[in-house]
C-alpha cells in the first residue's frame, strides 16, 4: 500500500481529516537519496491493521543544503501529528534548529528522533524537559510502532515502548532496549508494497542484511557491530533489485557493512548486472567491501567493472600502524589483506582507494608518515585520509579519558562533527601537521603532482615520500600569497577537512580553475631543494607537469614551463603531447607502471600522452562550486578514469603532428 493510497476515505469509511498524520523527515547530505530509513519505519507500522487504519504517513526528504526557512515551514504546513527525524553526524545541528522552530509553530505535534547521533544520549538532546518529544534507543522498527500504538490508545503508557527515552513528570526515564530483529523478513519491503511510489528518487539505498562481525572502536555501524549478522532472503533482495532497476535509479548502494561477506553477494553482483543490461539501469554501485575477502571481492568488483557499474574499490585499512589496529580492535584484519586486494585491483586495471583515518589511538606522527610512504611504496591508485571523527555510541566513546582523546566541533550550522585533535600519542599540534602532511599526499601523489618525482627520490634514498610530504606541507603554509594555500590554511583551521566535498575543491582547484598557480608552486618548490641539482629529477618533474590529470572534458594546454629536459614536439595536439624523453625516464616510467615495456634500444624515445581519459565531464560553471567538487569527489576516486595514457609514438601519430 502506497502513501498516495492514505488519502480520501478509508475502507471503513474513515475520512481522511479523521485520521492522524505521521511526517518522516529525513535531511540527507545530497538530493535524490532514497530514505530507506523512513520507508522501513512506515512499511513495518503499516503492516499492523490498526495502525494503518488510523494514520496517514508521508515522508519528507529534503537536503541539508535547502533553504532551512522554507524547511520549517514546509513541515508545518503539514500539519502533522507526529514528526520523525533520522539523526545522524552530518545534519543534526540542523535538526535541533528544525525541531526548536517547528515546536513554536506547531506545538501540540509530537516528535521522534532517532539515529546514531540520538540513540542512547537522551540526555543532551532532550535536555529542556519537553513532554512532546522522544528519542529511540536502538532499531527504529519496533520501537516506532510501538510508540505510534501507545500515543494513539486512551491512556498512553510511553513506559510500554522499549527502547525509548522521555519525560515524565520532570523525570527522565529511558525503557528496556528493544531485542534486535533477528528474521528481517518480519519488516515488510518498501520497495515492493508502494512506500516508495510516486517519489522521485535517483539514488537508492537497500540492505541484504543488517550487523557486522568486526567490532572496531571507532565505528557504530547500525548499532550491530560486533554481532551475528541476519539476513533478508535472497529471492526479496531479487525483487527489491529489480524494483530499483525498473524505477530508474542511477545510483544503488548497498548499505551492508560487509559486502562480499556471504558468498551469495557474488550471484546477486552478477544479478544486478543483469537488471542494467535489460533495462540500463543503475549506472552506478557504491558498497562497503567485505574485511577479510579479497579474492571474492576482486571478483565482485570485476564483474561490476565488466557490467560497466563500477570503476573504482574502496579498501579500508584505516592504518598501518600494528599497535593502533591492536588498539582498536582491527587485529584480525590483516593488512596483507587489503594489499593482496590491491594487488589484484591493480593487475586487472580497476581503480581502487585506501582509506586511512587520523590521528587513531596508538597512531604517532612518524608512524603515520611510515605509513603513508608503505602504501606510496605499494603502488596505491590513491589514498583517502579521513579525520578521526568522535562517534556517539562508539567503543572509544566511552575510552575518552583513557585515550587521552582531545575533539573539536567542526565549524558548521548543519553537521555536529566532533574532530579529535589529540590523544595521548599525538599532541594538537602533531595532529594539524598530520593534517598538511595529508594535504601534500593529496596533491602529490593523489593528484599525480609529483607522482613520477616522489617515487624516484624514494627509490633512490634521497627522500622518503613521508618526508616529502611534510617538506611540502610546511612550503604549503609559508605561501600565504597563494589562493590554493590561502584554501589548505582556511580549511584545515575551520576542520573543514572532515568534509568529503572538501577534497572535491582540492582537486577543483589544482586541476582546473588554479591549475596554473599550482604549477608555479610545484616549480618554485623544487627549484629549492638540494636535489634539485639531480638531472634525474628535473626530468621526472617535467614529465610530472605533463601527465597531471585533467579532471574535466577540456583541451590540454602547455605548462608554463621552460622545459629542458623533455622535447616537446609541436604544440599539443587536441589529445594531448608527443614528447621525446630519455632512455632513464622511460625506464622510470615503466617501473611506475605508467606504460608497457617494450623492446627500445634508443637513447631517445619519442611517447604520446593521451589525456582523454574516460567518463570525464566537462566544467559546468553555472553550477555551484560544491556541486562540481561532488563531481571532482567521484573522479579522484577512480582514478584510472581521469589519468593520461602513456604509449610509445607510433609512426602514424609520429606522422600526424610532422
Amino acid at each position: 500500500m502506497s502513501s498516495q493510497e492514505f488519502s480520501g476515505i478509508t475502507d471503513a469509511g474513515t475520512v481522511m481529516s479523521d485520521r492522524r498524520k505521521i511526517v518522516l523527515v529525513e535531511l540527507p547530505t545530497y538530493e535524490n537519496i532514497l530514505p530507506l530509513a523512513s520507508g522501513y519505519i512506515q512499511a513495518y507500522a503499516q503492516a499492523d491493521e490498526a495502525v494503518a487504519a488510523d494514520h496517514t504517513f508521508e515522508i519528507v526528504s529534503l537536503p541539508v543544503s535547502a533553504d532551512r526557512h522554507q524547511m520549517v515551514r514546509e513541515l508545518a504546513d503539514r500539519d502533522a501529528y507526529l514528526y520523525t527525524f533520522s539523526c545522524y553526524i552530518w545534519n543534526m545541528k540542523l535538526v535541533r534548529w528544525l525541531l526548536k522552530e517547528l515546536r513554536a509553530l506547531r506545538p501540540d505535534a509530537h516528535y521522534l528522533l532517532g539515529g546514531p547521533q540520538v540513540m542512547n544520549h537522551a540526555a543532551t538532546y532532550l535536555s529542556d524537559g519537553a513532554e512532546n518529544v522522544y528519542v529511540c534507543n536502538g532499531e527504529g522498527e519496533r520501537t516506532s510502532l510501538e510508540f505510534i500504538r501507545q500515543l494513539g490508545s486512551q491512556t498512553p503508557d510511553m513506559s510500554q515502548v522499549p527502547g525509548l527515552s522521555f519525560w515524565s513528570s520532570g523525570e527522565l526515564i529511558t525503557t528496556e532496549s528493544a531485542p534486535r530483529i533477528q528474521n528481517l523478513m518480519d519488516i515488510p519491503s518498501p520497495f515492493l508494497n508502494g512506500v516508495f511510489e510516486g517519489h522521485e528518487f535517483s539514488f537508492a539505498i537497500m540492505e541484504t542484511n543488517r550487523g557486522c562481525p568486526f567490532r572496531c572502536t571507532f565505528c557504530y555501524w547500525g548499532a550491530a557491530t560486533n554481532s551475528k549478522v541476519n539476513k533478508y532472503e535472497e529471492d526479496r533482495i531479487k525483487d527489491e533489485l529489480k524494483w530499483i532497476s525498473e524505477h530508474g535509479y542511477s545510483a544503488l548502494m548497498i548499505a551492508d557493512a560487509n559486502w562480499g561477506l556471504s558468498p551469495r553477494d557474488v550471484t546477486l553482483s552478477e544479478y544486478i548486472v543483469e537488471c542494467s543490461e535489460e533495462t540500463g539501469y543503475p549506472l552506478i554501485v557504491h558498497m562497503a567491501a567485505a574485511k577479510n575477502r579479497p579474492e571474492r571481492m576482486a571478483e565482485i568488483t570485476e564483474i561490476f567493472v565488466r557490467g560497466g557499474l563500477m570503476v573504482s574499490q574502496p579498501i579500508s585499512l584505516q592504518t598501518m600502524n600494528e599497535s593502533a589496529l591492536e588498539m582498536v580492535d582491527r587485529k584480525n584484519i590483516r593488512e596483507d589483506t587489503y594489499i593482496g586486494l590491491q594487488r589484484l585491483l591493480r593487475e586487472k586495471r580497476i581503480s581502487s582507494y585506501v582509506e586511512m583515518i587520523w590521528p587513531l589511538p596508538g597512531e604517532t606522527l612518524e608512524s603515520f608518515k611510515d605509513g603513508l610512504t608503505r602504501l606510496c611504496r605499494s603502488y596505491a591508485d590513491t589514498i583517502i585520509v579521513y579525520p578521526q571523527l568522535f562517534l556517539h555510541n562508539t567503543p572509544m566513546y566511552a575510552q575518552r579519558e583513557t585515550l587521552g582523546i582531545m575533539t573539536a566541533e567542526a565549524a558548521s550550522d548543519v553537521s555536529e562533527a566532533e574532530v579529535v585533535l589529540g590523544t595521548k600519542w599525538v599532541t594538537e599540534e602533531d595532529c594539524y601537521e598530520g593534517y598538511w602532511v595529508n594535504h601534500a599526499l593529496y596533491t602529490l601523489y593523489n593528484m599525480r603532482a609529483l607522482f613520477v618525482l616522489s617515487g624516484y627520490l624514494d627509490a633512490t634514498g634521497i627522500i622518503s615520500y613521508g618526508d616529502l610530504f611534510a617538506e611540502m606541507s610546511r612550503y604549503f603554509r609559508s605561501r600565504t600569497d597563494s589562493e590554493v594555500c590561502q584554501f589548505f590554511i582556511q580549511s584545515t583551521k575551520d576542520l573543514a577537512n572532515y568534509d568529503l566535498l572538501n577534497t572535491g575543491k582540492t582537486a577543483h582547484l589544482i586541476l582546473s580553475s588554479h591549475r596554473e598557480e599550482f604549477d608555479r608552486l610545484l616549480a618554485d618548490f623544487v627549484a629549492a631543494q638540494d636535489w634539485w641539482a639531480d638531472p634525474m629529477a628535473r626530468q621526472a618533474f617535467e614529465m610530472d607537469l605533463l601527465t597531471r590529470a585533467y579532471i574535466y572534458r577540456e583541451p590540454v594546454r602547455t605548462p608554463d614551463h621552460e622545459f629542458t629536459e623533455i622535447v616537446l614536439r609541436g604544440q599539443p595536439d587536441s589529445r594531448g603531447f608527443l614528447v621525446e624523453v630519455s632512455a632513464e625516464l622511460f625506464r622510470l616510467l615503466v617501473a611506475r607502471e605508467m606504460l608497457e615495456a617494450v623492446d627500445e634500444e634508443s637513447e631517445r624515445i619519442t611517447l604520446h600522452i593521451d589525456h582523454r581519459g574516460r567518463q570525464k565531464m566537462p566544467y559546468q560553471p553555472q553550477r555551484s562550486l560544491e556541486h562540481n567538487a561532488n563531481y571532482c569527489q567521484g573522479m579522484v576516486l577512480r582514478s584510472r578514469e581521469i589519468l593520461p595514457t602513456i604509449q610509445v609514438a607510433s609512426t602514424e601519430v609520429l606522422a600526424s603532428v610532422a
